[in-house]
């Protein structure tokens, strides 16, 4: 692209602002400049730019909602359920889509957040439990399981250095595919593309939504039609406890032909940050939760029960052909008032206080509109869900490690061992598990049976497998 293609194009989407700063730029800061240009999707700007006149004029639609159905099978039809999902996964249909393009800044770390260390002995890093897990199905079961993982522009390469460091974790490289999400701009409240330095326009990652689009530009789902899949198991990467293509789910997803299925949990209080499911005209859809009003948050049964108790933890199963029909649909794009750099006018620049433009990102759970089909099945969320979102309290390293020290202690107690618990219930010295030792509490078991391995309950405790 050449400046003056450059000066034309961006007069025409009014954003001549891009090239404020164009004479103080060296020849080599010139040229890239004009690469980020070129790279814009203006298409997309321009829906951008009316989702925020929509917004500041005040026209969100409001439409009445119910709380969806959400299935807790038991007994006979939670085992029909587990069968049915072990032999898709013998049949080598699974595939298993982790999303990652994340970085660790929120926790005061440098680099992809995968890459945080999070076991509680071990020091192990996020990506270390996902692949282990991914590898521990195909043992068990006999099976390859492609494991594709989205990346971002600004932790790709990072991401596959590190596994490729670390052996893949044990996987075999041919079944570990990345791919990586787009990137947008921010617009300030004129709507216009903000500037963080005068040579560099301010992007960040296009949301989990943006995943249906990377999988299709990149090739993905030809691979997935390729290598025979049908189902992919989808989460995201700051949850370590997550039951990784949790065979009883893939059955239940399976036996009710579901395009689209969703593992949802009882919210912690009322004001939890989880988007709630919902349904609206016959379709289940999720509500985040930065769009349920006061009221509606807080608003309870008669027997005391938070009306919408069930959220979302982006645990999903997509069908493949499913995802290949969304390929050709565009999905919503939503937005956010957020703290976003910016070049002043001396392009200096500036880390603001507070939120002065707005983020736009496209939410995965949007599909559910074009679904034929979509389900949702509860889970305790002590056995699957402490994410590593913040740098202390709720949802932080620390909480996540003492509950991946806990579920572990709960597989020994049914194990045999006596390890203690306190008095709320939480294990009282570490624990650490491989995924590859033990994928669950009767392979544990019957793991423990076999060998006979020493274990302390009174002090920490490592199973690993070599």
């Amino acid at each position: 692209m050449t400046l003056r293609q450059a000066r034309s194009l961006l007069a025409k989407h009014g954003q001549e602002q891009i090239l404020d700063f164009w004479d103080r730029l060296d020849k080599a800061a010139q040229t890239s400049l004009l690469k980020q240009i070129a790279a814009l999707n203006f298409d997309d700007l321009t829906q951008m730019r009316s989702l925020l006149n929509q917004a500041q004029a005040g026209e969100a639609k409001k439409q009445s909602m119910e709380p969806a159905h959400v299935h807790d099978p038991a007994g006979e039809a939670r085992d029909s359920a587990l069968f049915r999902g072990i032999q898709a996964l013998r049949d080598g249909v699974v595939g298993v889509l982790l999303v990652a393009g994340g970085q660790g800044s929120r926790l005061g770390f440098e680099g992809p957040k995968g890459v945080y260390p999070i076991g509680p002995l071990s020091h192990a890093p996020l990506f270390y439990f996902h692949a282990r897990k991914v590898l521990a199905l195909e043992r068990r079961w006999k099976t390859k399981v492609p494991f594709y993982i989205m990346t971002s522009p600004s932790n790709d390469a990072e991401t596959r250095a590190f596994f490729k460091v670390n052996g893949y974790f044990g996987l075999n490289p041919g079944r570990v595919i990345f791919f990586s999400q787009a990137m947008w701009p921010a617009l300030d409240p004129e709507g216009r593309i903000i500037l963080d330095a005068p040579d560099h326009i301010f992007l960040s990652p296009d949301g989990h939504g943006g995943t249906l689009t990377a999988l299709d530009r990149q090739g993905c789902l030809e691979d997935m039609r390729k290598r025979g899949l049908t189902t992919i198991f989808y989460f995201q990467v700051d949850n370590p406890l997550v039951e990784i293509a949790d065979p009883a789910f893939i059955g239940h997803h399976l036996r009710e032909c579901s395009d689209f299925s969703l593992k949802v949990c009882a919210k912690r209080d009322a004001g939890e940050g989880l988007g709630v499911v919902v349904e609206r005209d016959g379709k289940i859809q999720i509500v985040e939760y930065t769009e349920l009003t006061a009221k509606q948050k807080q608003e309870t049964t008669p027997d005391g029960q938070l009306r919408y108790l069930y959220g979302s933890v982006a645990i999903h199963i997509f069908a493949v052909n499913f995802l290949k029909r969304l390929a050709d649909v565009g999905m919503p794009i939503h937005l956010a008032f957020k703290k976003v750099p910016y070049c002043d006018a001396d392009g200096q620049t500036v880390n603001p206080a507070k939120p002065n433009a707005y983020k736009f990102e496209k939410f995965i759970f949007d599909a559910m509109a074009e679904a034929r089909s979509c389900t949702c099945l509860a889970f305790d969320r002590s056995d699957e869900f402490s994410p590593v979102k913040n740098g202390s309290g709720d949802d932080s390293p620390a909480t996540c490690r003492r509950d991946l020290s806990t579920k572990w202690a709960k597989w020994l107690r049914y194990a045999g061992v006596d390890v203690p618990l306190d008095d709320q219930g939480y294990a009282v010295h570490r624990i650490e598990i491989d995924p590859c030792y033990a994928l669950d509490p009767a392979a544990l078991r019957q793991r423990l049976e076999e060998e006979k391995p020493a274990i302390d309950p009174a002090g920490d405790i490592m199973l690993t497998d070599s």
